[in-house]
């Protein structure tokens, strides 16, 4: 079928080159921005509708003999390529303001992650420390059997106070701001291991300190890769290994034979950023080597 609208697409583009040169009018130009509309539809990239236009425009100058002929179609074509090529320029923009918006969104998701992460551990922590001073206090008034059984109610609370603080962690571990990337993620794997059972390393240099925005974007990553690996892929043991070049971060994750690589390029906060929450979908869910030059 591709092979079918590739045909169809040649002789459109074919036809219309050669309506062009014969009337070089703005509704025959209108021909080829719409003829580049249709080869993005159909999946097609630059290259392969340059192919097109070279071979059309191949055609078309065999049947010219004078030169001057030559010149005034390949200047024409020139034209027509042009034309048939600003459908990508302006998806190219589209994709580019996506991804501004992407990144702007991810931006208030994470500041809202913060804010909620910093209300669990400090405003839920003072309340709940009140509770046990103010169940001390009626305990203190109690006979010692009743007293007992109210100090009972200390256990639950505390196992709260532990949820509570493992969330804050898991939704913006203040490590990550405070200390880095790597001690951030030795703890989010510590506390990983210690519920599922499985050994989990994290081996990476702690300094020197990435953009804030690529620490957080590599933290997901490893958040989703190790939560995959314990939940999903029967995993016994998990490695993360961190390596930072001059312009790269080389992330590779080893466990139960499956063998994850991505390399994230810092030439630039947003690509990064974006592209390590791109890249990082595909690592936890890879089984196979993946390499990403962003």
């Amino acid at each position: 079928m591709r092979d079918e609208h590739l045909a169809a697409l040649k002789a459109r583009y074919a036809a219309a080159l050669r309506d062009y040169l014969g009337d070089p009018g703005e509704p025959a130009l209108h021909q080829a921005y719409e003829l580049g509309r249709r080869a993005i539809g159909d999946g097609l990239g630059v290259i392969d509708v340059i192919a097109l236009h070279q071979e059309a425009q191949d055609k078309v100058l065999k049947e010219k003999k004078a030169p001057e002929s030559c010149v005034s179609a390949v200047e024409g074509s020139a034209r027509f390529l042009t034309e048939s090529l600003s459908p990508f320029e302006m998806t190219h923009r589209s994709f580019q303001d996506a991804v501004a918006a992407l990144r702007r969104l991810n931006e208030m998701l994470e500041e809202e992650a913060r804010r909620i992460a910093h209300a669990l551990h400090d405003e839920a922590g003072q309340l709940l420390v009140a509770v046990h001073l103010a169940v001390k206090e009626v305990a203190d008034d109690l006979p010692p059997r009743a007293r007992g059984r109210l100090m009972g109610i200390r256990a639950p609370l505390d196992e709260i106070e532990r949820h509570l603080r493992r969330l804050s962690h898991e939704l913006r571990p203040m490590v990550l701001d405070d200390l880095g990337l790597v001690p951030a993620l030795e703890f989010l794997v510590k506390g990983v291991s210690e519920r599922a059972g499985i050994p989990i390393a994290v081996e990476g240099p702690k300094s020197p300190r990435l953009p804030a925005p690529v620490e957080v974007a590599m933290y997901r990553v490893v958040q989703e890769a190790v939560r995959n690996a314990t939940k999903h892929a029967v995993a016994n043991r998990v490695d993360i290994r961190l390596a930072v070049l001059p312009d790269e971060v080389y992330l590779r994750r080893v466990g139960n034979g499956i063998d994850a690589v991505a390399r994230f390029g810092l030439r630039g906060d947003q690509r990064s950023v974006c592209g390590a929450l791109l890249s990082g979908i595909k690592l936890f869910l890879g089984h196979a080597n993946l390499l990403f030059r962003l």
